[in-house]
């Protein structure tokens, strides 16, 4: 059992913690609280955003780092908990035909009609479940991201993990982040190559709109 786990975190409901209190040298880049993402501007919700997971999340993923910092290497987290207004944004974001904004570097090959068909966007998230993560791989001091052959967020089967169109470098990052998270009992989403859910997620029914303080 770790020091804090079930320990409250001002501002969160029980079950709850901010990842960069359990995980101190976790590095941070939360795309939503800015506008370099695929709806081009800051996303509803994430206005004093801090990485958040439960608490059964974050004691999985202490032990992910733990391993990583072994090879000299930590996560770069992109997204954690959601609350499901910044989700609403999204939909509502995707129902407006007339924004393209962003598909050049975003979603190029896919039309932004077909994001719901497809499962790029949907009225439900696992991360407002508290237990989804998005991340990736940087050196200790941060200085670059492994190369996974895709950027975050890309709306693509270049973003699947399975992609056959892969450098043997961009296969093997993919192979380490999946087989060091799969170790600690998350389970990857076959169409992004940075999204991962824990199996034995504490909320598997619950989509939470808390916003943390």
């Amino acid at each position: 059992m770790f020091a804090w786990a079930g320990a409250a975190s001002a501002g969160l409901p029980a079950g709850f913690v901010y990842l960069d209190d359990v995980i101190p040298d976790l590095k941070v880049e939360l795309r939503y609280t800015g506008s370099h993402n695929f709806v081009g501007r800051p996303v509803t919700g994430y206005e004093e955003a801090r990485p958040v997971l439960s608490t059964r999340a974050a004691e999985a993923l202490v032990k992910v780092q733990a391993d990583l910092k072994r090879f000299g290497l930590t996560l770069l987290v992109f997204d954690a908990y959601r609350p499901q207004r910044a989700v609403d944004d999204f939909v509502k974001w995707a129902s407006d035909l007339d924004d393209i904004r962003t598909k050049p570097e975003f979603y190029p090959a896919v039309e932004k009609q077909n994001l719901f068909k497809e499962d790029y966007i949907a009225e439900r998230s696992g991360h407002s479940r508290g237990s989804t993560v998005d991340l990736t791989l940087t050196s200790l001091d941060g200085a670059e991201p492994l190369d996974m052959g895709s950027e975050f967020d890309f709306f693509g089967t270049e973003s699947w993990p399975e992609h056959p169109v892969l450098t043997t470098q961009q296969r093997a990052n993919r192979l380490l982040l999946q087989t060091v998270m799969t170790k600690h009992g998350f389970k990857p989403y076959p169409k992004e190559w940075w999204h991962f859910t824990l199996d034995n997620e504490p909320f598997p029914d619950d989509y939470f709109d808390f916003l943390p303080q």
